[in-house]
């Protein structure tokens, strides 16, 4: 049996790097990236910029004060899904096995592969590789298990790499601040610390059963990520891995309006499952069947999003370029495909954020009451329309 081989990729300040790729006068000064009114919220910094307390999803006017001297840039999901899309490709050509954390993350299982060649040198050929053909600055760690690889990640920052062995995990992680590990979020770094714990080592030194009684399950996994355990797998990524949802007719239609305004109905509900489970989607399927049950497929590459105000006129827009037949309709259906983990603040780069606000109420009250609570003006059809 082989000691796992685990790699963790992660694109430095990913949104700023990819603006300098397209204006070279912005390296080595503080840039700040997402809405550009006073109401907006940082999506990304530069490292200049992070020196001055700016952080992402900080408030622009608060960065503002902080950084006044930074260049100020809205967001283009367009143009950093296509070069997160260009890295995953890349990937998939030379991985064995990989998955697509986030827009610009992954993780890769090179288990075994010592015995062709050396995984350290196979795994800084892909990273040189990976920043030559897309201009990126990516830092890597290498360990057993994700996550003392992610961690070794953060720690090589900026555009480093570093590899734990298995032997010098505790000497490692033990110094680190309890923030190090990646499941501990504001609160729970809030509440460890009232215990008096600040790194990793005390952390790891409690008993394991204290912490699973302070804290449920949730204290067994941080004990464990502290211990330098995790069995969790690298969850095989494809452009496949998706969310689909489909309606077949109780009478074939050829009822366009009905259909649109059902299609947006589906859409509406996906893209509440995705914000949900905090993931985004980078292709849009749509599907028809027709009353011969033939059955056809459009699909579309768009940039990473969850928002239904975005998706339902892709989907509007697929359909209207896939029917050409003008043939009644058994089926139709949508797909969510390209999933990866991320939430809006990818797309906060415009001066919304009452629309933020509104899709937070919304979900809170589906996830309460329901799905089916609330829908969209658009979504709802005539009682007595009959398609």
């Amino acid at each position: 049996m082989f000691e796992r081989t685990i790699i963790h990729l992660d694109q430095d300040t990913f949104f700023v790097s990819v603006e300098r790729l397209q204006n070279s006068r912005l390296i080595g000064k503080p840039v700040i990236i997402g809405g550009l009114g006073d109401r907006g919220v940082v999506a990304g910094c530069s490292y200049e910029a992070r020196q001055f307390g700016v952080h992402s999803a900080m408030p622009m006017k608060l960065a503002r004060n902080l950084c006044q001297e930074a260049i100020f840039i809205r967001g283009d999901m367009q143009t950093y899904s296509k070069y997160s899309n260009m890295v995953t490709d890349i990937i998939a050509e030379q991985a064995p096995v990989f998955e697509k954390a986030s827009i610009d993350e992954h993780y890769l299982d090179i288990t075994g592969m010592d015995r062709f060649f050396g995984c350290e040198k196979w795994a800084s050929g892909l990273r040189q590789t990976l920043i030559k053909e897309t201009g990126l600055p990516i830092s890597m760690g290498m360990s057993r298990n994700k996550t003392v690889s992610k961690i070794a990640t953060g720690e090589a920052k900026p555009n480093g790499q570093l590899q734990v062995q298995p032997t010098l995990i505790h000497d490692f992680l033990d110094p680190l601040s309890i923030r190090k590990i990646p499941m501990i979020g504001a609160k729970t770094y809030h509440t460890l610390r009232t215990m008096g714990i600040a790194t990793v080592k005390t952390l790891r030194q409690i008993p394991q059963e204290v912490m699973e009684k302070m804290m449920g399950k949730n204290g067994l996994l941080i004990w464990e990520r502290a211990n330098g355990i995790d069995n969790s797998p690298v969850q095989t990524w494809s452009q496949h891995k998706s969310i689909s949802t489909e309606t077949t007719f109780e009478t074939d239609t050829i009822d366009i309006i009905h259909i649109n305004q059902l299609l947006a109905g589906m859409c509406e509900q996906l893209a509440f499952r995705l914000r949900k489970k905090q993931q985004l989607t980078g292709c849009v399927t749509i599907k028809i069947r027709y009353a011969n049950f033939d059955t056809h497929n459009l699909q579309q590459t768009i940039p990473y999003t969850s928002f239904d105000h975005i998706l339902i006129p892709v989907c509007r827009e697929l359909f209207r370029r896939l029917y050409t037949r003008r043939m009644l309709i058994r089926l139709v259906g949508i797909q969510f495909s390209r999933l990866v983990r991320g939430v809006q603040q990818l797309n906060m780069f415009e001066e919304t954020p009452e629309l933020i606000n509104l899709y937070q109420a919304i979900d809170r009250m589906r996830n309460k009451h329901g799905s089916n609570i609330i829908h969209r003006a658009l979504t709802s059809t005539n009682p007595n329309h009959k398609p």
